[in-house]
C-alpha cells in the first residue's frame, strides 16, 4: 500500500495492467494540499498476492476494496476511481454505501460494461493462448513505447516498472485471469448505474481528451448520465489514458476541490 500526507482520506483505486505505483505522483500533490492519499494494490497486481485460486472477477475485486478500507479504518473517505478501478469502486460503492464515500472522482473508464467492446490492446491479453503470447512478447522497450502511444508522458523507466510490478513472481498470470474476468453483464451494468443514480454526495468525471484506449465519446458521458444533471465533466485536453503520469497536481486540485 502507499499512503502520503494527513488529513481526509482519498482512496485511489487503479486499474490495468498498473498498480498503485501509477498514484506515487499524485500522493504528494494530495498530502501538499491537507489530504492523505491512500492506493493499495489490488490482487494479482503490483505487490499484491497472486493466489492461482483468488477470485478475479470484478465481484472478487470489489469485496477485497471494501474489505480493505474497512481494515484500514476508513469510516468516510473520498474515492477516485480510474480504468477497470471504475467498475471495482462501483462495487465498493455498492457494498459500503454512499454515505461513506465524501466525494466521487471519476477518470477514464466503462460504465455501461455490457456494451464494452475492449479496445485491442485489452482483447488480446483476453483470449486464452494468444493473451500468454502477447504477454510474453511485451519486452520493456516494446512496452514503453505502446504506453507512450496510448498513456502518456512518462520515462522509459517509469513506463518498464510498471511492466516489471506486472510481471513479478508469476510472470502476469494473474493479470490475465483479471483480463479474462470482466463481467460484462447487463446485471453488473444495472449494478454499477444504480450505484451512481444512488450516489448524493458531491461527483466529477475527469477524462484525458486524447484518450484512444477509452474514448471520452461516449464512455466519459455514460457516467455523467448516471451521476445525474449538473455533474461536472472535466476533460484535459492533452492528456491521454493515464493522466496521472503527467497531470498529478491538476488532478490532486480537482479532487481536493471537490471535496471542501
Amino acid at each position: 500500500m502507499r499512503a502520503s500526507g494527513g488529513g481526509e482520506p482519498v482512496v485511489l483505486i487503479h486499474g490495468v495492467p498498473t498498480s498503485s505505483f501509477l498514484w506515487r505522483k499524485v500522493l504528494p500533490e494530495l498530502a501538499a494540499r491537507g489530504r492523505r492519499g491512500v492506493a493499495f494494490d489490488l490482487p494479482g497486481l503490483g505487490l499484491a498476492d497472486r493466489s492461482r485460486d483468488y477470485d478475479y472477477s470484478w465481484t472478487g475485486l470489489g469485496r477485497f476494496a471494501a474489505a480493505a478500507v474497512d481494515e484500514l479504518g476508513l469510516g468516510e473517505f473520498h474515492l477516485v476511481l480510474h480504468d477497470i478501478g471504475g467498475p471495482v469502486g462501483f462495487e465498493l460503492l455498492a457494498r459500503v454505501g454512499g454515505d461513506r464515500v465524501r466525494s466521487l472522482t471519476v477518470l477514464d473508464t466503462m460504465l455501461e460494461v455490457d456494451a464494452f467492446q475492449r479496445p485491442w490492446m485489452m482483447e488480446l491479453f483476453a483470449r486464452r493462448g494468444i493473451g500468454e503470447l502477447w504477454l510474453a512478447g511485451s519486452t520493456r522497450p516494446a512496452w514503453a513505447t505502446l504506453n507512450r502511444m496510448v498513456g502518456g508522458r512518462a520515462s522509459y523507466a517509469e513506463w518498464t516498472a510498471h511492466l516489471d510490478l506486472l510481471k513479478r513472481d508469476d510472470g502476469g498470470r494473474a493479470f490475465l485471469k483479471i483480463m479474462r474476468g470482466f463481467e460484462r453483464t447487463r446485471e453488473k451494468r444495472d449494478l454499477y448505474v444504480g450505484a451512481l443514480n444512488d450516489y448524493a454526495g458531491p461527483a466529477q468525471v475527469v477524462w484525458g481528451g486524447r484518450d484512444t484506449a477509452l474514448p471520452v465519446d461516449p464512455l466519459a458521458h455514460h457516467v455523467v448520465r448516471a451521476l445525474g444533471p449538473g455533474t461536472p465533466l472535466h476533460v484535459l485536453p492533452d492528456a491521454k489514458h493515464f493522466p496521472q503520469e503527467d497531470h498529478a497536481a491538476e488532478l490532486a486540485e480537482r479532487i481536493t476541490a471537490l471535496g471542501r
